[in-house]
């Protein structure tokens, strides 16, 4: 076990630098290079990455990190307000894109709930995408970058609701009690976070603050200890990440902690997107493609368009507005959880599961290149709008 997990970060890091290395000088996005490693050398390519759950694991961690980076840089009073802002924009928009979304499955001749599913598949756009590819001062210091953050986080409690959907039993008699369960959960997790924070650890980190590495280790387990309370809770972990992340914005150490994670983020953001095309069953192509290329076509024309007339209603500018259709204009990393979690239990078979994630990939690279190619972002194609 301990050599196949060597062996294996060695074909993912030193296959993913080689195919880095060819997409940059091809001026493409580096997360196709990473999606390609995974199709090509994962379980249903060649085959030398077999065991698809070790790479699964690290890949959830680097949106746990992600999701944690973003709570230390986002106050709290901040977040409230910008949650006023969007809140109707993301419920009104993410409703749309289910009902449309299912609509159109259905008339691929799924069955009515496999609609609904992928349907609300639909509903999500990518954390990754939308903050991975948003320049560092207007995803900290612009507006632009607050509703990002805000529509996405919104979107994260939505799919929280429909996984919890997903895996409780209608016929049991606690299914709603599971829902007001959920809802009591969250201001408990926050509660219980600011305290910690405020009474144990904050004092800790004003005894030890010129230990760095004692800083970092303890930020580490206050990000992990939170994502694991708030799985136990019945949230997801990147919520209690966040969470955890928040608690900690407003003390003098979260500029130095996010400054010092950022590159294991990074690590597990590899192993996301890997994991990603490795997942991939290409045998599978002949019998959706037609239907996978229809329903990318639909997420990343109509969710743009709806976003940006949503967004215009209430006042924002034509520019923003199209700036942030185009940057959520697709799948979510929830879509592919919600596929996973409806196979597993039997509500979608492989053929409904393999659409999801065909549109998810598709969505992922497509959307990555209209966004490098056209508006401000940190690994741009274009040098006129190449922006940290």
């Amino acid at each position: 076990m301990h050599h196949e997990l060597i062996q294996t970060f060695f074909y993912v890091f030193t296959g993913g630098a080689v195919l880095a290395s060819v997409a940059l000088f091809g001026r493409q996005p580096l997360l196709l290079a990473y999606v390609s490693l995974g199709v090509f050398i994962g379980p249903h390519g060649i085959g030398l990455v077999s065991d698809q759950a070790i790479i699964s694991q690290g890949a959830e961690i680097g949106i746990i990190f992600l999701l944690f980076l973003l709570g230390l840089e986002m106050h709290p009073q901040k977040l409230l307000k910008v949650f006023r802002e969007v809140t109707q924009v993301t419920f009104a928009s993410s409703l749309l894109f289910g009902l449309l979304g299912s609509s159109v499955a259905y008339a691929f001749d799924f069955r009515l709930l496999e609609s609904v599913i992928i349907g609300a598949t639909m509903m999500f756009s990518s954390t990754i995408i939308g903050i991975k590819l948003l320049p560092a001062d207007e995803l900290h210091h612009k507006h632009s970058g607050e509703l990002v953050i805000g529509m996405l986080l919104i979107q994260d409690f939505i799919a929280i609701f429909v996984l919890v959907a997903l895996l409780v039993d209608p016929a049991e008699t606690s299914y709603f009690s599971q829902f007001a369960y959920t809802l009591l959960s969250l201001p408990i997790l926050v509660v219980f976070a600011l305290i910690m924070f405020q009474k144990i650890l904050r004092p800790l980190f004003f005894k030890f603050e010129k230990i760095g590495e004692y800083i970092f280790l303890v930020a580490i387990g206050w990000c992990l200890g939170m994502a694991e309370a708030s799985s136990f809770l019945g949230l997801s972990r990147e919520i209690g990440a966040f969470i955890a992340g928040i608690s900690m914005a407003t003390s003098n150490f979260s500029e130095h902690i996010a400054l010092n994670l950022k590159p294991v983020r990074d690590f597990f953001l590899i192993l996301f997107f890997f994991s990603l095309g490795s997942g991939f069953d290409l045998n599978l192509i002949p019998e959706i493609w037609f239907i996978a290329l229809a329903m990318s076509m639909l997420v990343l024309i109509v969710k743009p368009v709806v976003l940006h007339y949503f967004l215009r209603s209430e006042r924002e500018s034509n520019s923003l507005s199209w700036d942030i259709g185009f940057r959520l204009g697709q799948n979510s990393e929830f879509s592919l959880l919600i596929a996973f979690v409806a196979s597993n239990t039997g509500l979608i078979d492989d053929k409904a599961s393999h659409v999801i994630q065909a549109v998810t990939i598709l969505t992922f690279i497509v959307s990555s290149y209209i966004i490098i190619y056209n508006f401000p972002s940190p690994v741009s194609a274009v040098q006129e709008v190449r922006h940290d």
